[in-house]
């Protein structure tokens, strides 16, 4: 056998050796990996995870009394928002549950009242992405009620297809964005009049992938990729927040927005069901609950830690943290600020 013989001898030789320890290795791992023992293992770290989290702050140690304050918070009827009315009912709030849907909203109001004892709980119907709707609640509320002390703009969806409103809105953007705009601004008298109160913006970490381009807001030149339309709309809260902060300065009226955590609420029903699923089966394990979800928007509303604070943003676990960039943007606040004002102007 000559020299050139012998060295592909050798490197067949080698092929094989090496294939047959490849498929070895991937046998032996493949066995670990379907043992019994191996699933129940890492059944349990996950359980343990879960049982490790711990929150900062918690609202059931927090002794702050809301007797004789009144509180509105839409898009109470599941989720987060449910948590925080029924938070605020529990110290003694007057509460306005602000729901689209009124059969899921009496079953919420039904769920308050049995748990807290509390009468002094109602429900409004309010549908954000409508503007009529929102002008209709905010009459509503501003005939029926003296005061108003806590402002908790929590209703947002994500994964809605595309779609233009009869305001002639994209219809995330008028949901998550300019229907809270609209509604904070008409109801912005009766909260300095009701000083000292707390304006609260629920939005996302997800804001760190959103973009600012303000023909979003009509529909143009927005891609609608997973859930990018819901990250500009959560961007734009703080910057609109930020603005509203500053232009509230000395009356005694706060507004802060925050990071509620990655949670277990229904904010992915529009998704397709794979993408529940998998969402539900990570989250269950690792996850906030929606109660755990809503400990950082009632941290903002009723501690006295957060009393006179206004134009932050302020992460899941209570703590104040730089938001993206553009929400930092003094000059960028204002056009946004603008911008709303003009779409939600009465024609």
């Amino acid at each position: 056998m000559d020299n050139d013989q012998h060295i592909v001898y050798f490197k067949h030789n080698a092929d094989c050796n090496g294939g047959t320890q490849t498929l070895q290795m991937n046998w032996e791992w493949s066995v670990i990996y379907s043992h019994p023992l191996w699933m129940v293992s890492t059944l349990i770290l996950a359980i343990v995870v879960r049982a490790q989290r711990k929150a900062v702050w918690n609202p059931r140690a927090c002794l702050v009394k809301l007797n004789g304050k009144t509180a509105i918070v839409t898009g109470a009827n599941t989720g987060i928002g449910k948590f925080i009315a029924l938070d605020f009912a529990r110290r003694g709030a007057r509460v306005i549950l602000a729901c689209r849907n009124e059969a899921r909203g009496n079953a919420a109001l039904q769920e308050i009242r049995e748990s807290t004892g509390s009468q002094n709980v109602h429900l409004r119907l309010l549908d954000t992405s409508s503007l009529d709707s929102v002008r209709k609640f905010a009459a509503r509320i501003l005939e029926e009620e003296k005061e108003l002390h806590i402002l908790v703009n929590n209703a947002g969806a994500s994964g809605l297809p595309s779609k233009i409103t009869a305001d002639g809105l994209e219809i995330t953007f008028a949901t998550n964005h300019i229907g809270p705009f609209l509604l904070t601004s008409l109801l912005l008298d009766l909260l300095k009049k009701s000083a000292p109160a707390r304006i609260i913006n629920v939005s996302s970490m997800n804001h760190w992938r959103g973009e600012v381009n303000f023909d979003h807001f009509r529909g143009q030149n927005l891609t609608h990729a997973m859930d990018s339309t819901y990250n500009h709309t959560k961007l734009h809260n703080i910057i609109w927040t930020n603005e509203l902060a500053r232009r509230l300065q000395g009356t005694g009226v706060t507004a802060n927005s925050l990071h509620p955590g990655v949670v277990m609420t229904e904010v992915m029903r529009n998704y397709n069901f794979i993408v529940r699923f998998l969402f539900n089966l990570v989250g269950f394990f690792f996850f906030r609950t929606s109660e755990e979800g809503a400990f950082t928007p009632i941290y903002c509303a009723v501690s006295e830690e957060t009393e006179g604070i206004t134009g932050k943003y302020f992460d899941s676990d209570c703590s104040l943290v730089l938001p993206a960039p553009p929400a930092r943007d003094p000059a960028l606040g204002v056009k946004e600020y603008e911008i709303c004002e003009r779409l939600t102007a009465k024609p």
